[in-house]
């Protein structure tokens, strides 16, 4: 429904805004639940108590062309589209956001659902609405090769605009709380797909800009779309404390205010109720059970003035007694998103553990609105507040890291990473505090302080105390790191670093450098390849390796080593390169080795990218079939050798990326091929006889089979048999089990 001005181009006259009140159909919300809709005459009316008439009118003007673009267009809830932005205005609203942030809400997603194109916008409302909403935007017009790589596309063009206009994630954020409070229109596929990206990445990037009352909301609305069942068992049992402990909460909070009359000090004291996710999280992540959630209710006590805040602490500590190690001053050291409170977890009565809380009316009102509170709308002076610094601030070095991430799966892991960050606080050797993520490392201070610092840096004094690179930090501690200009990042670093800014510029030196050490490497598995096929790297003659650097379009004989070295070309590959299959020597040892190979069972093609006619060895550790996930590794003296994913031996390869090959089984695969597995069974006659058949009935033959009686009543009994495939071992597995006297099987590795 949309009512025309009596005189749109008279802006800030009182022709130019809609009614003061209008009638509100009745209609169905996505719950199917009739109720009252949110007007543009609503919205109009909070703005009207902070915002200029002229300013409202524009509002309302592009109320008037955010209708007209979205007229037709409903909701998978059936309603109409219009209802949506008019929702995310409202809640930017309530946060007092300036009158561009409001036109921005009601745009947000004209250019993604309509026809209309930024320039139009721009025309009609200037170029820093535009921006904001092209901000706001997904990029629809570019086909990705998946969705992961699409969402780290639109996320970092959401950055890139946020680093120039904060209102930017605002807007977004407000979007997915209005999406999430109308998720259960979805499917529930989607639903819950929406649901981890909002717990993954929208709740976490509200609580690092401060917006806490959004990010407790988001997380609560995700949480309880995702685990549906696991959110209605916790939102009853805190019902049900929540009922036989009201009258408690009531009787501290008397307490607490009848302390700080005492003292002579005004205070509001407030009880706060700990959120269902916050609850679910905590018992998640320290491994305990409802009952031993003990802070689901906290205090709130709020002054006049940061000085009064350490008077109340006294109180505090006066009525009950603290819990040593459990007091945090984020007042003389705010959080990243600029929170200040002192937090104190005190013993009190009945038994109870309390987490008290303390700080002004502007802290409070910074921690509950974050950056959206220091949006000063009118004074012109947004650049100069330091909690929109600091998140500028963030931003940058995110962006960075997206510079360096190497492609989307990379860089969303980096965000994720850095999104969660249970800080703790050391300082330089000149006494400026840094912050820095919980069980961050030496390495991570070196790299935050500076890149070049981090790359080089080769030890560290911790409290002046020489300490391993790897050293942990803990708060308070007063770090120097000690470089040398020789040194350079190992690949054993990332092993150990935790924020995601060390990691990005770990990899992408190692990604791009050409050491002598690369070199080095490639020049030892190339030597050892042509060692394999007969020839000697010394004995190569300059004409050869210069054809070969043309064909492969290397600069140089230690580029290409490099490239070896760093695991981008397979040694073996270069060496049939260098030494053509066609050499009598060359020939004879193909011979040699295709006579040893036939007298083995046959085994299944590899498809090994670029790698036609390199020997293959399967890992008799796991005894790889087809069908099993796999990983190849390049060694010396035994060409590539396939491991299944879950082989234990595989955790010692993961610290060598560089041997890692790609590999996958061919598609019809025939032959039989050995697998080892283990059958617990009763001790009694004819046991073995009947799996024996039971194996025989599938077709497979037995290669060898041996006995571990434990005791009177029980026998195991290892079996190696031939099978074509996971699939065929699946058939044997089910027939074993489904023998009376059989009590377990699985199959064994490593």
């Amino acid at each position: 429904m949309k009512t025309q001005p009596t005189n749109p181009k008279q802006a800030g006259s009182t022709a130019a805004r809609p009614p003061a009140k209008r009638a509100e159909p009745k209609s169905e919300s996505p719950s199917g639940i009739p109720g009252e809709r949110f007007q543009i005459s609503d919205l109009c009316a909070i703005l009207e108590s902070y915002l200029e008439p002229r300013d409202v009118a524009d509002v309302y003007r592009a109320y008037l062309f955010g209708a007209e673009a979205h007229d037709g267009q409903r909701r998978v809830s059936g309603e109409p589209y219009i209802y949506h932005p008019i929702e995310v205005a409202r809640i930017l609203a309530a946060m007092r956001l300036d009158a561009k942030s409001i036109m921005a809400a009601i745009l947000h997603d004209v250019i993604e659902d309509t026809p209309t194109a930024k320039e139009h916008i721009a025309e009609q409302f200037g170029t820093d609405i535009a921006a904001l909403v092209d901000g706001v935007s997904k990029i629809t017009r570019i086909e990705f090769q998946s969705q992961e790589e699409a969402q780290a596309e639109n996320f970092r063009k959401m950055l890139l605009a946020m680093a120039s206009d904060i209102r930017v994630i605002l807007i977004k954020l407000a979007d997915r709380l209005h999406n999430m409070r109308t998720i259960a229109a979805l499917k529930p596929e989607r639903r819950r797909a929406i649901a981890r990206e909002t717990l993954d990445i929208y709740a976490p990037i509200a609580n690092r800009l401060g917006v806490r009352q959004w990010a407790a909301e988001l997380g609560n609305l995700g949480f309880s779309a995702l685990y549906p069942l696991r959110y209605r068992i916790i939102d009853d049992a805190v019902r049900k404390r929540h009922g036989n402990r009201k009258a408690i909460v009531e009787k501290i909070r008397a307490a607490i205010v009848g302390q700080m009359e005492r003292e002579g000090l005004a205070a509001e004291v407030t009880g706060r109720e700990k959120s269902l996710y916050g609850v679910y999280r905590k018992m998640e992540q320290k491994h305990l059970s409802f009952d031993q959630v003990y802070d689901l209710y906290g205090f709130r006590v709020i002054v006049d003035k940061a000085d009064t805040c350490y008077r109340a602490l006294g109180a505090i500590h006066n009525l009950y007694k603290p819990i040593p190690g459990r007091f945090k001053d984020y007042i003389a050291i705010p959080k990243a998103n600029g929170y200040q409170s002192l937090h104190t977890v005190v013993f009190g009565p009945f038994g109870v553990s309390l987490e008290v809380q303390i700080r002004t009316h502007e802290m409070d009102r910074v921690s509950e609105a974050g950056v959206a509170s220091h949006w000063l709308y009118k004074s012109g002076e947004r650049g100069s507040d330091p909690a929109q610094q600091r998140a500028l601030q963030w931003l940058k070095d995110l962006l960075d890291t997206q510079q360096k991430a190497g492609n989307p799966r990379e860089f969303l892991e980096h965000l994720k990473v850095d999104l969660f960050p249970d800080e703790v606080y050391v300082f330089t050797p000149n006494g400026e505090i840094k912050k820095l993520p919980r069980d961050a490392t030496v390495i991570d201070f070196a790299y935050d302080v500076h890149t070049d610092i981090g790359n080089r840096c080769v030890g560290a004094k911790v409290n002046h105390q020489l300490v391993p690179l790897r050293t942990t930090l803990r708060n308070g501690d007063h770090v120097e790191i000690i470089t040398a200009e020789w040194n350079r990042p190992s690949p054993s670093w990332l092993n150990y670093v935790v924020t995601s800014k060390a990691r990005a510029h770990i990899r992408s030196f190692l990604k791009n450098q050409k050491t002598d050490e690369s070199a080095k490497l490639g020049e030892r598995l190339l030597a050892t390849a042509l060692e394999d096929i007969g020839a000697d790297l010394k004995k190569i003659s300059e004409e050869t390796r210069n054809a070969l650097l043309k064909t492969l379009k290397q600069k140089t004989w230690n580029d290409l080593l490099g490239e070896i070295g760093l695991g981008n070309r397979l040694a073996t590959v270069v060496a049939r390169q260098l030494v053509p299959q066609t050499e009598k020597d060359e020939a004879s040892r193909f011979l040699r080795l295709f006579r040893r190979r036939s007298q083995k069972p046959k085994e299944p093609a590899l498809a090994i990218h670029g790698t036609e006619g390199v020997v293959v060895n399967y890992a008799r550790c796991c005894r790889p079939i087809p069908g099993d996930p796999i990983l190849g590794f390049l060694t010396a003296g035994r060409g590539i050798v396939v491991h299944t994913e879950d082989c234990p031996n595989v955790v010692r390869y993961r610290k060598h990326p560089e041997q890692w090959i790609d590999v996958q089984w061919e598609k019809n695969i025939k032959g039989v091929y050995p697998v080892y597995f283990r059958v617990e069974a009763k001790n009694q006659r004819g046991v073995l006889a009947s799996v024996a058949a039971a194996i025989s009935e599938q077709e497979a033959n037995i290669d060898s089979v041996s006995f571990d009686e434990r005791d009177s009543q029980y026998t195991s009994m290892d079996f190696t048999i031939e099978v074509r495939d996971r699939v065929h071992l699946a058939h044997i597995m089910r027939r074993i089990r489904a023998l009376e006297s059989v009590v377990k099987i699985n199959r064994k590795k490593g």
